[in-house]
């Protein structure tokens, strides 16, 4: 009987870390990186971003010289870009979440950051973009650094998100 017992919690706890495990990656996916923009661009009334594997593969790149150090330095590349960094349990959707909150700091009327930054929601809510692609990685100080890429890039002088 202990045995069995055992077989059994044994087989209960791994069903439950692979539970979790794929309730992480989920949150990391592709899809879940779209679908937090789009949440905050449909409130604007503006369409969708679609994911690009190229955009992406530029994000995943640019994210892995940044693994040794996770310091938030730009690519200077050819796309709009925002960054972020926290600490592990950081998801891809929280990130978006994280820029998507200097909202109020956004004032549509003169078309300017108010009272604390703004530029990484307009650059997530910019109309022209049509593309995304992003990327997160765990950095060799257990923080995660997660990059998003925009094609056309946002944040143009003189011109509004939307």
């Amino acid at each position: 009987m202990s045995f069995k017992m055992n077989s059994l919690f044994q087989i209960f706890l791994c069903t439950i870390a692979l539970t979790f495990a794929h309730v992480s990656l989920a949150q990391n996916s592709h899809q879940d990186f779209v679908n937090a923009h789009n949440v905050f661009r449909s409130q604007v009334g503006i369409p969708p971003l679609a994911w690009n594997k190229t955009i992406a593969a530029y994000a995943q790149k640019y994210a892995n010289k940044r693994r040794g150090d996770c310091n938030m330095v730009h690519s200077m590349g050819p796309y709009g870009e925002n960054l972020a960094e926290g600490y592990r349990y950081m998801a891809g959707a929280d990130a978006v979440k994280f820029w998507a909150a200097e909202k109020p700091h956004y004032d549509h009327k003169s078309n300017s950051c108010v009272g604390a930054e703004c530029l990484h929601y307009t650059e997530v809510v910019w109309r022209k973009s049509v593309h995304v692609g992003c990327a997160r990685i765990k950095c060799h100080n257990n923080w995660v650094f997660v990059i998003c890429n925009y094609d056309p890039p946002g944040n143009i002088v003189g011109q509004r998100p939307y």
